[in-house]
């Protein structure tokens, strides 16, 4: 399967989710604060490089795949090298700095479940939405316990595993993530041509 088409499925799985998140968030009245990063500026994030394949299929279509790609190799800061804070000062305040290309897991914290030991569906989400919006987070988890629909953690993973299964599940600290899903686009076109009629969409 050709690059183009891995990252092609892998929007397609995005925007899947992103209507169901966007119902979820609807249905509930849960919402980010604006301009909150602190789940972002986490330093123990793992994700998978094929979450981030778009991401850097748009860095290389933009020529900056290899200047990213040093910048990772040098770089000894472990969170997110998409992140970027306010100030130095701030770091619980910032924003993605390409969030559209942003990874599965950064999608899915917030709006999505995992399954407890007990087979249960718990939200997945932070103590800033848990305390400040108490009263929706409690009426979301009622909720979910009597069949109301949210995004889970493993069904989504599984269907990213679906598209490759090697870069889907080999799950690593983000910024590691980030530079194999580089490697992966500058390895494929090291001896193929610029992939026709992509020339004018980065």
């Amino acid at each position: 399967m050709t690059i183009e088409h891995k990252v092609r499925l892998v929007e397609e799985l995005f925007d899947r989710l992103e209507k169901e998140i966007a119902a979820f968030k609807s249905e509930t009245g849960l919402h980010c604060l604006t301009g909150c990063g602190k789940c972002c500026s986490k330093p123990d994030i793992d994700a998978s490089p094929l979450e981030f394949l778009p991401w850097a299929l748009h860095l290389f279509l933009n020529g900056k795949a290899e200047e990213v790609l040093l910048e990772l190799d040098n770089s000894s800061i472990s969170t997110c090298h998409i992140y970027r804070p306010l100030a130095l000062l701030e770091e619980y305040n910032g924003g993605c700095s390409n969030y559209r290309y942003r990874g599965l897991i950064c999608r899915l914290f917030g709006y999505a479940a995992s399954r407890d030991k007990y087979g249960e569906l718990r939200l997945a989400t932070c103590k800033i939405i848990k305390e400040d919006q108490q009263e929706n987070y409690n009426n979301t988890e009622g909720a979910i316990s009597k069949g109301l629909y949210v995004p889970i953690f493993t069904d989504y993973y599984m269907q990213l595993s679906q598209i490759d299964y090697r870069l889907a599940t080999t799950m690593l600290p983000i910024n590691e993530a980030l530079k194999i899903a580089i490697e992966e686009v500058l390895h494929y076109y090291a001896y193929r041509p610029f992939p026709g009629g992509l020339e004018n969409i980065a």
